[in-house]
């Protein structure tokens, strides 16, 4: 028997499919004047409580990464890849494509053309020598733009990886959807190139720690902050590690609900034509170097929904789109519930080790930079000693009177310029090291500081 029936709410919390069957149900029965024994009020009144999935319904984004390898005349197929990479785009509409190794403007203004329809905002990225290669394109309106230049970056005299004169950066691009405030940021780290006898390693963490503090420093404003690109570090790598703790971003290939293409989300895949064996030797099933990152600032929530990444060919053609796979991320943006608003993410303290590894590898870069410091330093004296030995004989041969055998100009001359060239060359790179000392030193006394706060907060609980 129903007590006080006037007063009875039916409330639903089904799925949405489930939900509406059961109101057109319960409008029928109304309609037709079903009677509730014991009153006189036939209406049923309906109460909707908002489930988790509604709220998942706000707002959902789908995103696009790649790293494009757009060497102009050098990457094997490159125009026929940019067009490619161009139909995919236009094709499936994404909200956001962040690119990597655009290398040529003329690429991208043919791509700015091509998806101008589609996503009338966009942004190239310039930076270094021959750029950044980075470029967003964006379905909503960009409303501005910032570019940080990492302060480490290889070395000058490395002609045949060429990361220095690209200047490797992070673009940012400020977006505001459906009154929610995205910061975007996109990236590209330097290269391992040799994983047993990594050189980088020390500018690849100097790199991960500042692309970390630009986010924290930057985000502020933000509701979400999403960062895509080529962070050429395993997930395992301290780097990654330093960016999902430190900056406390999460990795959608691993919150991702559902995952399509490979399994552990590869990137560099051995059934890539473009890939190099050699590099995926000790990696048979690939290795993953791109990575989608994400976190929330305010009162909002994100879940990824899927995760997905390209396996070798594209659909129209028998050729990749690039050396490394494209990752593509469906997120859903949703408000919180009040009561998990006033959580407070907690410290965790395994981010004291991944602290202490990172300043390690960090220390072990700036001892091998000071000895590279000091190197040049001595080899610069030697070359001003030589010339130094060279003007003393020259002045001793036009005041020292006759000479029993004619002075050898030519080969004086010769050894001169030599001198000059040693000195020339090895006071640029003494000051070149120098600079890069006093980041890693900086670099370190910063993880110094931090660690020191973060061990703070954790005593004091």
């Amino acid at each position: 028997m129903l007590h006080n029936p006037a007063k009875l709410q039916v409330i639903f919390a089904l799925p949405l499919s489930v939900k509406d069957f059961y109101l057109l149900l319960l409008q029928s029965l109304t309609e037709r004047g079903t009677p509730c024994p014991h009153t006189q009020d036939h209406r049923l009144r309906v109460r909707l409580v908002p489930t988790r999935m509604d709220r998942d319904r706000l707002l959902q984004l789908r995103i696009f990464d790649l790293n494009c390898w757009g060497i102009r005349y050098l990457s094997k197929l490159q125009q026929e890849r940019i067009e490619l990479i161009g139909d995919v785009l236009s094709q499936e509409g994404f909200d956001l494509a962040l690119l990597q190794e655009v290398w040529s403007e003329k690429d991208y203004w043919g791509l700015k053309k091509k998806l101008c329809a589609r996503y009338p905002s966009s942004h190239y990225f310039k930076s270094g020598v021959i750029g950044s290669g980075l470029c967003i394109f964006s379905k909503h309106q960009i409303l501005d733009t910032f570019l940080y230049q990492y302060s480490v970056n290889g070395y000058p005299y490395m002609f045949q990886h060429g990361d220095w004169f690209g200047g490797k950066s992070v673009g940012l691009v400020v977006l505001k959807i459906q009154g929610i405030v995205f910061n975007v940021y996109v990236t590209h780290l330097h290269a391992e190139y040799c994983r047993e006898k990594d050189a980088y390693l020390s500018h690849r963490v100097v790199q991960a720690w500042e692309l970390g503090q630009f986010i924290q420093h930057t985000s502020k404003g933000a509701d979400v902050v999403l960062l895509g690109g080529d962070l050429n570090m395993h997930s395992e790598d301290v780097g990654v590690r330093l960016l999902r703790g430190w900056a406390g971003l999460r990795d959608s290939f691993i919150a991702a609900e559902k995952v399509v293409g490979c399994e552990d989300g590869s990137t560099l895949l051995p059934a890539n034509r473009f890939t190099s064996k050699k590099e995926l030797k000790c990696y048979p099933q690939g290795i993953r170097i791109d990575y989608i990152l994400y976190k929330t600032m305010s009162q909002y929530e994100v879940r990824c929904n899927s995760h997905e990444t390209t396996t070798g060919t594209t659909p129209t053609k028998d050729i990749p789109y690039s050396d490394h796979e494209a990752v593509m991320v469906t997120l859903s943006v949703a408000r919180k519930p009040p009561q998990e608003e006033l959580n407070h993410p907690t410290i965790e303290p395994v981010l004291v080790d991944i602290l202490n590894e990172a300043r390690m590898e960090v220390r072990v870069g700036l001892h091998s930079a000071e000895r590279q410091q000091y190197s040049c330093g001595r080899m610069a004296v030697l070359a001003v000693l030589l010339l130094l030995m060279q003007g003393a004989m020259g002045l001793s041969s036009m005041f020292g009177g006759a000479l029993q055998q004619p002075f050898p100009k030519f080969s004086f001359s010769l050894l001169s310029l030599l001198a000059v060239l040693v000195l020339l060359l090895s006071t640029g790179l003494y000051l070149f090291h120098t600079i890069e000392v006093k980041v890693l030193q900086g670099t370190e006394d910063q993880m110094r500081l931090a660690l020191q706060t973060l061990q703070d907060k954790i005593s004091s609980g």
